[in-house]
Protein backbone atom coordinates (compact mmCIF):
# COMPACT_ATOMS: atom_id res chain seq x y z
CA UNK A 1 0.00 0.00 0.00
CA UNK A 2 2.85 2.40 0.84
CA UNK A 3 4.47 1.83 -2.55
CA UNK A 4 1.12 2.50 -4.28
CA UNK A 5 0.63 5.82 -2.48
CA UNK A 6 4.22 6.90 -3.13
CA UNK A 7 3.89 6.02 -6.81
CA UNK A 8 0.64 7.94 -7.25
CA UNK A 9 2.09 10.91 -5.36
CA UNK A 10 5.22 10.99 -7.50
CA UNK A 11 3.19 10.71 -10.69
CA UNK A 12 0.81 13.44 -9.55
CA UNK A 13 3.78 15.71 -8.81
CA UNK A 14 5.27 15.04 -12.23
CA UNK A 15 2.02 15.65 -14.08
CA UNK A 16 1.36 18.78 -12.05
CA UNK A 17 4.71 20.21 -13.12
CA UNK A 18 3.80 19.49 -16.74
CA UNK A 19 0.35 21.01 -16.27
CA UNK A 20 1.81 24.29 -15.06
CA UNK A 21 2.92 24.94 -18.63
CA UNK A 22 -0.41 23.87 -20.14
CA UNK A 23 -2.38 26.49 -22.06
CA UNK A 24 -5.59 28.03 -20.76
CA UNK A 25 -7.40 26.69 -23.83
CA UNK A 26 -7.36 23.26 -25.44
CA UNK A 27 -7.02 22.08 -29.01
CA UNK A 28 -9.70 19.92 -30.64
CA UNK A 29 -9.71 18.05 -33.95
CA UNK A 30 -12.78 16.36 -35.43
CA UNK A 31 -11.44 12.95 -36.46
CA UNK A 32 -14.81 11.54 -37.57
CA UNK A 33 -18.33 13.00 -37.64
CA UNK A 34 -19.18 13.90 -34.06
CA UNK A 35 -15.90 12.55 -32.63
CA UNK A 36 -13.23 14.99 -31.45
CA UNK A 37 -9.66 14.36 -30.29
CA UNK A 38 -8.71 16.90 -27.63
CA UNK A 39 -5.19 17.88 -26.58
CA UNK A 40 -3.47 20.14 -24.05
CA UNK A 41 -5.52 19.16 -20.98
CA UNK A 42 -3.15 16.41 -19.79
CA UNK A 43 -3.47 13.05 -21.48
CA UNK A 44 -5.54 12.99 -24.65
CA UNK A 45 -9.33 13.21 -24.43
CA UNK A 46 -11.93 12.01 -26.91
CA UNK A 47 -15.41 13.51 -27.13
CA UNK A 48 -18.32 11.70 -28.77
CA UNK A 49 -21.23 14.05 -29.49
CA UNK A 50 -24.72 13.51 -30.86
CA UNK A 51 -28.44 14.03 -30.43
CA UNK A 52 -28.74 11.38 -27.71
CA UNK A 53 -25.74 11.66 -25.39
CA UNK A 54 -22.34 13.29 -25.04
CA UNK A 55 -19.54 10.96 -23.95
CA UNK A 56 -16.07 11.96 -22.78
CA UNK A 57 -13.13 9.58 -22.74
CA UNK A 58 -10.85 10.81 -19.91
CA UNK A 59 -10.92 14.38 -18.65
CA UNK A 60 -7.44 15.80 -18.01
CA UNK A 61 -5.91 17.46 -14.95
CA UNK A 62 -7.83 18.59 -11.88
CA UNK A 63 -6.82 22.21 -12.33
CA UNK A 64 -7.95 22.25 -15.97
CA UNK A 65 -11.39 20.77 -15.29
CA UNK A 66 -13.25 24.09 -15.78
CA UNK A 67 -11.51 24.59 -19.14
CA UNK A 68 -12.30 21.03 -20.22
CA UNK A 69 -15.94 21.27 -19.19
CA UNK A 70 -16.41 24.61 -20.92
CA UNK A 71 -14.69 23.54 -24.15
CA UNK A 72 -16.31 20.12 -24.44
CA UNK A 73 -19.78 21.42 -23.58
CA UNK A 74 -19.47 24.01 -26.33
CA UNK A 75 -18.31 21.40 -28.85
CA UNK A 76 -21.10 19.06 -27.81
CA UNK A 77 -23.80 21.72 -27.69
CA UNK A 78 -24.75 20.60 -24.19
CA UNK A 79 -23.46 18.99 -20.99
CA UNK A 80 -21.44 15.78 -20.80
CA UNK A 81 -23.57 12.75 -19.89
CA UNK A 82 -20.96 10.02 -19.46
CA UNK A 83 -17.22 9.88 -18.75
CA UNK A 84 -15.13 6.77 -19.38
CA UNK A 85 -11.74 6.58 -17.63
CA UNK A 86 -8.98 4.68 -19.41
CA UNK A 87 -6.76 4.37 -16.30
CA UNK A 88 -6.02 5.82 -12.87
CA UNK A 89 -3.45 8.57 -13.49
CA UNK A 90 -4.32 12.14 -12.61
CA UNK A 91 -3.73 13.57 -16.08
CA UNK A 92 -6.65 11.41 -17.29
CA UNK A 93 -9.08 11.33 -14.32
CA UNK A 94 -8.51 14.76 -12.77
CA UNK A 95 -11.79 16.20 -14.01
CA UNK A 96 -13.95 13.36 -12.65
CA UNK A 97 -15.27 15.16 -9.59
CA UNK A 98 -16.11 18.37 -11.42
CA UNK A 99 -17.84 16.50 -14.22
CA UNK A 100 -19.89 14.38 -11.84
CA UNK A 101 -20.87 17.52 -9.98
CA UNK A 102 -22.11 18.88 -13.32
CA UNK A 103 -24.27 15.78 -13.83
CA UNK A 104 -22.07 13.31 -15.69
CA UNK A 105 -21.66 9.67 -14.64
CA UNK A 106 -18.14 8.18 -14.57
CA UNK A 107 -17.49 4.62 -15.75
CA UNK A 108 -14.18 2.81 -15.21
CA UNK A 109 -12.56 -0.55 -14.74
CA UNK A 110 -12.89 -2.12 -11.28
CA UNK A 111 -9.19 -1.57 -10.51
CA UNK A 112 -9.42 2.16 -11.20
CA UNK A 113 -12.06 2.63 -8.52
CA UNK A 114 -10.07 0.41 -6.11
CA UNK A 115 -6.95 2.52 -6.54
CA UNK A 116 -8.82 5.83 -6.37
CA UNK A 117 -10.40 4.75 -3.09
CA UNK A 118 -6.85 4.82 -1.69
CA UNK A 119 -5.93 8.11 -3.36
CA UNK A 120 -9.02 10.04 -4.53
CA UNK A 121 -7.22 13.37 -4.95
CA UNK A 122 -6.08 12.25 -8.41
CA UNK A 123 -9.75 12.38 -9.47
CA UNK A 124 -10.56 15.65 -7.74
CA UNK A 125 -11.52 14.06 -4.42
CA UNK A 126 -14.06 11.43 -3.30
CA UNK A 127 -16.63 12.93 -5.66
CA UNK A 128 -14.48 11.75 -8.55
CA UNK A 129 -14.79 8.04 -7.80
CA UNK A 130 -16.30 6.08 -10.70
CA UNK A 131 -19.96 5.32 -10.07
CA UNK A 132 -20.19 2.32 -12.42
CA UNK A 133 -17.36 -0.16 -12.94
CA UNK A 134 -16.76 -3.14 -15.21
CA UNK A 135 -14.36 -6.09 -15.17
CA UNK A 136 -13.85 -6.97 -18.83
CA UNK A 137 -15.91 -4.94 -21.29
CA UNK A 138 -18.96 -2.72 -21.68
CA UNK A 139 -20.67 -1.25 -24.73
CA UNK A 140 -22.36 2.16 -25.01
CA UNK A 141 -25.05 2.28 -27.71
CA UNK A 142 -25.26 6.00 -28.38
CA UNK A 143 -25.72 8.37 -31.30
CA UNK A 144 -25.99 5.54 -33.81
CA UNK A 145 -22.60 4.11 -32.81
CA UNK A 146 -21.27 1.42 -30.52
CA UNK A 147 -18.56 2.59 -28.16
CA UNK A 148 -16.98 -0.74 -27.23
CA UNK A 149 -14.92 -0.37 -24.04
CA UNK A 150 -12.53 -3.24 -23.32
CA UNK A 151 -10.03 -3.95 -20.58
CA UNK A 152 -6.41 -4.79 -21.45
CA UNK A 153 -4.62 -6.56 -18.62
CA UNK A 154 -1.47 -5.33 -16.88
CA UNK A 155 -0.43 -2.97 -19.65
CA UNK A 156 0.18 0.70 -18.74
CA UNK A 157 -1.44 -0.10 -15.36
CA UNK A 158 -3.74 -2.88 -14.11
CA UNK A 159 -6.91 -0.93 -14.94
CA UNK A 160 -6.45 0.10 -18.56
CA UNK A 161 -9.27 0.30 -21.06
CA UNK A 162 -9.37 1.20 -24.75
CA UNK A 163 -12.45 2.22 -26.71
CA UNK A 164 -13.40 1.21 -30.24
CA UNK A 165 -15.99 3.44 -31.89
CA UNK A 166 -17.63 0.86 -34.10
CA UNK A 167 -19.16 2.41 -37.16
CA UNK A 168 -16.68 5.31 -37.13
CA UNK A 169 -13.35 3.44 -37.46
CA UNK A 170 -11.83 5.30 -34.50
CA UNK A 171 -10.02 3.74 -31.53
CA UNK A 172 -9.08 5.64 -28.37
CA UNK A 173 -6.02 3.76 -27.07
CA UNK A 174 -5.33 5.78 -23.95
CA UNK A 175 -1.90 5.33 -22.42
CA UNK A 176 -1.26 1.91 -23.91
CA UNK A 177 -0.09 3.97 -26.90
CA UNK A 178 2.52 6.74 -26.64
CA UNK A 179 3.12 7.91 -30.20
CA UNK A 180 6.79 8.72 -30.96
CA UNK A 181 7.64 9.27 -27.30
CA UNK A 182 8.86 6.60 -24.87
CA UNK A 183 5.92 5.04 -23.01
CA UNK A 184 5.33 5.18 -19.29
CA UNK A 185 4.84 1.60 -18.11
CA UNK A 186 3.75 1.92 -14.49
CA UNK A 187 5.22 -1.22 -12.91
CA UNK A 188 4.12 -0.14 -9.43
CA UNK A 189 0.46 0.13 -10.48
CA UNK A 190 0.24 -3.24 -12.21
CA UNK A 191 1.72 -2.36 -15.59
CA UNK A 192 4.07 -4.66 -17.48
CA UNK A 193 6.06 -4.57 -20.69
CA UNK A 194 4.51 -7.84 -21.91
CA UNK A 195 1.00 -6.61 -21.17
CA UNK A 196 1.71 -3.26 -22.79
CA UNK A 197 2.82 -4.94 -26.00
CA UNK A 198 -0.13 -7.35 -25.91
CA UNK A 199 -2.53 -4.41 -25.62
CA UNK A 200 -0.90 -2.60 -28.52
CA UNK A 201 -1.02 -5.72 -30.70
CA UNK A 202 -4.70 -6.21 -29.88
CA UNK A 203 -5.48 -2.66 -31.01
CA UNK A 204 -3.33 -3.10 -34.11
CA UNK A 205 -5.32 -6.22 -35.04
CA UNK A 206 -8.58 -4.25 -34.69
CA UNK A 207 -7.41 -1.49 -37.06
CA UNK A 208 -6.96 -1.04 -40.78
CA UNK A 209 -5.13 1.54 -42.88
CA UNK A 210 -7.96 4.05 -42.46
CA UNK A 211 -8.43 3.70 -38.70
CA UNK A 212 -7.78 6.80 -36.59
CA UNK A 213 -6.01 5.69 -33.42
CA UNK A 214 -5.98 8.31 -30.66
CA UNK A 215 -2.82 7.98 -28.58
CA UNK A 216 -2.59 8.93 -24.92
CA UNK A 217 0.48 11.11 -25.48
CA UNK A 218 2.73 12.24 -28.29
CA UNK A 219 1.22 12.47 -31.76
CA UNK A 220 -2.40 12.22 -30.62
CA UNK A 221 -4.12 11.62 -33.97
CA UNK A 222 -2.27 8.54 -35.16
CA UNK A 223 -2.77 5.46 -37.32
CA UNK A 224 -1.74 1.81 -37.46
CA UNK A 225 1.62 2.70 -39.03
CA UNK A 226 2.39 4.89 -36.03
CA UNK A 227 1.24 2.14 -33.65
CA UNK A 228 3.40 -0.41 -35.43
CA UNK A 229 6.38 1.92 -35.05
CA UNK A 230 5.73 2.09 -31.29
CA UNK A 231 5.52 -1.70 -31.07
CA UNK A 232 8.70 -2.18 -33.10
CA UNK A 233 10.58 0.33 -30.96
CA UNK A 234 9.58 -1.30 -27.67
CA UNK A 235 10.29 -4.84 -28.87
CA UNK A 236 13.75 -3.82 -30.05
CA UNK A 237 14.45 -1.66 -26.98
CA UNK A 238 13.61 -4.54 -24.66
CA UNK A 239 15.82 -6.89 -26.71
CA UNK A 240 18.73 -4.48 -26.47
CA UNK A 241 18.46 -4.27 -22.68
CA UNK A 242 17.83 -8.03 -22.39
CA UNK A 243 21.08 -8.78 -24.20
CA UNK A 244 23.01 -6.86 -21.55
CA UNK A 245 21.05 -8.40 -18.68
CA UNK A 246 21.85 -11.88 -19.99
CA UNK A 247 25.54 -10.96 -19.89
CA UNK A 248 25.15 -10.23 -16.18
CA UNK A 249 25.35 -6.44 -16.48
CA UNK A 250 24.24 -4.37 -13.49
CA UNK A 251 21.81 -1.49 -13.91
CA UNK A 252 24.71 0.96 -13.77
CA UNK A 253 26.55 -0.94 -16.50
CA UNK A 254 23.44 -1.07 -18.69
CA UNK A 255 22.91 2.66 -18.30
CA UNK A 256 26.56 3.30 -19.15
CA UNK A 257 26.21 1.18 -22.31
CA UNK A 258 23.21 3.34 -23.34
CA UNK A 259 21.50 0.64 -25.42
CA UNK A 260 18.61 2.91 -26.39
CA UNK A 261 20.80 5.67 -27.84
CA UNK A 262 19.50 4.86 -31.31
CA UNK A 263 16.02 6.00 -30.22
CA UNK A 264 17.00 9.07 -28.22
CA UNK A 265 16.53 11.78 -30.84
CA UNK A 266 12.97 10.74 -31.71
CA UNK A 267 11.53 9.11 -28.59
CA UNK A 268 13.15 10.85 -25.60
CA UNK A 269 10.94 13.41 -23.82
CA UNK A 270 10.83 15.33 -20.56
CA UNK A 271 8.88 12.72 -18.55
CA UNK A 272 10.18 9.41 -19.89
CA UNK A 273 13.76 10.07 -20.85
CA UNK A 274 16.01 7.54 -22.55
CA UNK A 275 17.60 6.79 -19.16
CA UNK A 276 14.24 6.26 -17.46
CA UNK A 277 13.02 3.98 -20.26
CA UNK A 278 16.20 1.93 -19.88
CA UNK A 279 15.67 1.68 -16.12
CA UNK A 280 12.08 0.51 -16.62
CA UNK A 281 13.13 -2.21 -19.04
CA UNK A 282 15.99 -3.30 -16.79
CA UNK A 283 13.71 -3.51 -13.76
CA UNK A 284 11.08 -5.40 -15.72
CA UNK A 285 13.60 -7.93 -17.05
CA UNK A 286 15.35 -8.52 -13.73
CA UNK A 287 12.09 -9.04 -11.84
CA UNK A 288 10.68 -11.67 -14.24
Amino acid sequence: MTRLLITITLFATATLSLAQDAPASIKSTEVAPGIFAIEDAGGSITLLTGEEYNVLIDDGYVQLAPTVIDATSKLAGGPIDFVINTHVHGDHVGGNAALQESGAIVYAHDNIRKRLLDSPDAAGGPGGLPVITFSDEVTFHVNGLEAFVFHVENAHTDGDAAIEFRGANVIHAGDVFFSYVFPYIDLDNGGSVAGFLAAQRRILAMSDDDTVIIAGHGKVKANRTDLQAAIDMLVDAEARVRALVLKGSTEEQVLAANPLAVYHDTWNWNFITTERMTKTLYRSLTSE
